[in-house]
């Protein structure tokens, strides 16, 4: 099981999934939830190389730096991630 962290809460997640769940429990807006909208955006601020890597809609946004990332496409590998919005 993979780690989520904001603001010292933590969860655990399963590893190569999609964590919307996750995210709305920490209060990460959503909006479409397809990577078309933007409205998930979020900074990943450790263990980026633990997600898996951007797909195509997040490509699609203009941003292709790992640590900007929707939350509505990012999954974690394994490991822990620690994120903002």
């Amino acid at each position: 099981m993979a780690k989520l962290d904001y603001e010292d809460k933590e969860v655990e997640v399963k590893d190569d999934e999609k964590i919307v769940e996750q995210l709305m429990e920490f209060g990460v807006p959503f909006g479409c939830q397809d990577g078309l909208c933007g409205t998930c955006r979020l900074k990943i601020l450790e263990g980026a190389e633990n997600c898996t890597p951007l797909t195509e809609a997040e490509k699609a946004m203009g941003d292709r730096d790992e640590h900007n990332r929707l939350g509505c496409q990012l999954k974690i590998k394994g490991g822990k991630v620690k994120i903002t919005f």
